[in-house]
């Protein structure tokens, strides 16, 4: 897959066909349309192309309170396009000058001009250009003009359920994991760094891994406690459990943490990058009474989480 980072020294893509998206989460709906693309290019022996916008237009339209939240980092989201079969990415940088352009402008600057596109593949809801006046009406209106077909995928097609990335954002903050990793086809994931913290749970018999995600835009699940599974180095998986919260018993500071207990694992990590896959919620953050009760409750939740692993295997 080729991930190109501007249009402006594009080298020829024979017969592509393109689809158009900010595909936040690459959940099931997105991967139909991909599929779709993919199917459409091998017909006219052609080539599928992605063109998705970075960094998000909300963040350049309404950079002060954009209140954004997205299911995946820009990195996150690349390398999960990467395994649904496109090969090619193009990243176009989101400015002002660009939120400017028409749909009209757009079309021809950049589909036709640039990228000399043969087919365009869109869901039934896509719109684009300044003020969102493109539309299926609008390109079906032009596509003979500039020597493109347009493929609309209908909406039974894609939301038998009604898949949105707006809808997976709210199951995450809310809590339901699970519907939301069914929405997204795999597990949601946090990528951070190992980072040192007060070293607390290592004092109680329970260490963790505190995790810093860098990236203020990735959402985070609502606080409580999961079950997860660590990946630290390539082919290195290790089951185990994820706080989210304040640690109301141990801490007063009210600062939310990412910290993950791995069983069965001692190996320094500081510093390093580590992906977790957030697999189950088991229950709310809560304030115990005092330390002997917390532990008491890690050991049930650890409890829980090796059986829920053991059901997966079997």
């Amino acid at each position: 897959m080729k991930i190109i980072n501007s249009c402006d020294f594009l080298e020829h893509i024979p017969n592509p066909v393109l689809t158009i998206g900010t595909f936040d989460g690459v959940h099931v709906g997105h991967q139909k349309i991909i599929k779709k693309l993919n199917d459409e290019a091998e017909k006219l022996n052609g080539q599928s192309v992605l063109m998705t916008f970075y960094p998000h237009p909300r963040m350049v339209l309404n950079p002060i309170n954009h209140g954004l939240k997205l299911l995946q980092t820009q990195d996150e989201k690349l390398a999960k396009l990467e395994r649904y079969g496109l090969e090619n990415i193009i990243v176009i940088p989101f400015t002002q000058e660009f939120a400017n352009l028409t749909a009209e402008e757009f079309v021809e600057k950049y589909l036709v001009e640039k990228l000399q596109v043969k087919k365009l593949v869109i869901g039934y809801d896509h719109q684009f250009g300044k003020n969102r006046e493109g539309g299926i009406e609008f390109l079906n209106s032009i596509c003979s003009k500039f020597n493109f077909t347009v493929k609309e995928i209908p909406a039974e097609e894609i939301n038998e359920v009604n898949i949105s990335s707006t809808r997976i954002r709210n199951e995450i903050e809310n809590g339901d994991i699970s519907k939301a990793n069914k929405y997204l086809g795999e597990p949601f994931t946090l990528n951070g760094i190992v980072v040192k913290g007060e070293q607390l749970g290592r004092k109680i018999g329970f260490p963790t891994a505190n995790v810093f995600i860098d990236d203020e835009t990735k959402i985070i699940p609502s606080n409580g406690v999961y079950a997860v599974k660590a990946f630290i180095e390539k082919g290195q998986e290790i089951q185990g459990m994820m706080n989210i919260g304040v640690r109301p018993t141990v801490s007063e500071a009210l600062r939310t943490s990412v910290e993950v207990n791995l069983f069965d694992f001692n190996e320094d990590i500081y510093t390093k990058q580590i992906e977790i896959s957030i697999l189950s919620k088991l229950r709310d953050e809560q304030k115990f009474e005092n330390i002997e009760a917390l532990i008491s409750q890690l050991k049930n939740d650890e409890k829980i989480c090796r059986n829920y692993y053991q059901s997966l295997s079997i």
